[in-house]
């Protein structure tokens, strides 16, 4: 027992006459180690995305809000007419009156 793990400190199962075996196990694990790594790396990058997505849409659907609420303060009678007072107009005293157009029917 003591041998085996003074023989990996020392590191001589790496260059002993059967160590190809072992450098292959080596290989594939640090690949595999990259590969790992780089896909952390990459599924980090899709969350940061994410992330700063969503803070976008919240701030476009705020400024969608905002111009909404804005339109419909413009669009209020009172609004209308207080800026048509300022340009020097005024609401009609008389109501406006419904125009019926009669056609006539052929035979």
């Amino acid at each position: 027992m003591k041998k085996s793990i003074y023989n990996i400190l020392r590191g001589t199962f790496l260059v002993s006459d059967d160590s190809f075996k072992n450098w292959r196990v080596i290989l594939f694990i640090s690949g595999l180690a990259i590969v790992m790594i780089a896909s952390s790396h990459n599924a980090d990058k899709k969350v940061y995305e994410i992330a700063r997505l969503k803070n976008e849409v919240k701030e476009i659907r705020s400024q969608f809000v905002d111009g909404r609420s804005r339109l419909m303060r413009l669009k209020m009678e009172s609004h209308v007419v207080s800026v048509m007072n300022e340009k020097g107009l005024s609401s009609s005293e008389t109501p406006p009156q419904k125009i019926k157009v009669l056609t006539k029917e052929k035979d």
